[in-house]
């Protein structure tokens, strides 16, 4: 510690400028990357890279270069390199979603029209789903990532249509069963398998099935909005917060996928749904 602020001492006003804004580079770097892992198991990975690399540099700085330990320093060298080649094998699937978006260059998010389009898209899709007593089970991600659970599925990343949904859920296609993740206006996967609640963890919910128990059960680890489509009823619900909301009309549903797909840009929602989220009440 004593070299440390002995450092900081020796540096004039312009270098400590400068340092501040290395560390605040560094620190945007580290945030962008650690948002865009989140959910997935690289981002348990990359913090633990992050914290073997400082340590590594603290020691390097404090002990190594003190002491004149040269052999250290150059192992510890070619240690980062070892390092580095390690983080390109285990984040390759995350490099590759990296390049597929930067291809894609969908730098700018999609636009109110586009977004309140597909709201539409989705109730007509469920209406039709309902009416016709298919099950499906649709998960809107919102602030919490869920590529954890994206990852057991099957990735598809297409526009949302009324009728891809139907397709998706139509009893005997291959992606029929488990659930399907939506982002804004995207299909980003399906057959996503979600983790189950028992049912009596929800007060008279007892002989719910697992499309319910798995709508509920991502909602206590997300922020999530759950459609559920009841294969024996058609009974339309919502899972928010942990709470189930059965027999949803049309114009609640739009109220509640307005409310999470439309009303903020991705840019500021994380920030604006942190401030406005509401938990919603049991309803019968």
């Amino acid at each position: 510690m004593d070299a440390i602020l002995d450092f900081f001492y020796r540096m004039g006003p312009q270098e400590r400028l400068v340092v501040l804004f290395e560390l605040l580079f560094i620190g945007l770097f580290v945030y962008i990357v650690l948002t865009f892992l989140e959910g997935t198991r690289g981002e348990r990975l990359f913090r633990g890279i992050i914290f073997i690399l400082l340590a590594g540099k603290v020691f390097l700085t404090l002990v190594v270069n003190r002491f004149d330990m040269y052999r250290v320093a150059f192992l510890y060298n070619w240690f980062l390199i070892g390092i580095l080649l390690i983080a390109i094998v285990a984040f390759q699937p995350e490099i590759r979603r990296a390049l597929i978006r930067l291809g894609q260059a969908r730098f700018l998010s999609s636009s109110p029209q586009q977004l309140s389009r597909s709201v539409e898209e989705i109730i007509e899709a469920v209406e039709i789903l309902s009416q016709t007593k298919t099950g499906a089970i649709m998960v809107f991600e919102q602030q919490v990532g869920l590529g954890e659970f994206v990852e057991t599925g099957v990735r598809i990343d297409a526009k949302v249509t009324s009728e891809l949904l139907r397709t998706i859920f139509h009893p005997g296609t291959a992606l029929h069963d488990m659930a399907v993740v939506i982002q804004g206006d995207r299909i980003i996967a399906a057959r996503v398998q979600l983790p189950l609640v028992e049912g009596d963890t929800i007060p008279g919910r007892q002989q719910l099935g697992s499309r319910h128990r798995a709508a509920v059960g991502v909602t206590l680890g997300s922020d999530a909005l759950v459609i559920v489509v009841s294969e024996e009823t058609g009974i339309v619900s919502i899972a928010m917060n942990g709470n189930l909301i059965r027999h949803v009309a049309s114009e609640e549903l739009r109220r509640h996928l307005t409310t999470a797909v439309v009303e903020t840009t991705p840019l500021v929602e994380r920030l604006h749904r942190t401030m406005r989220r509401k938990s919603p009440t049991e309803e019968a």
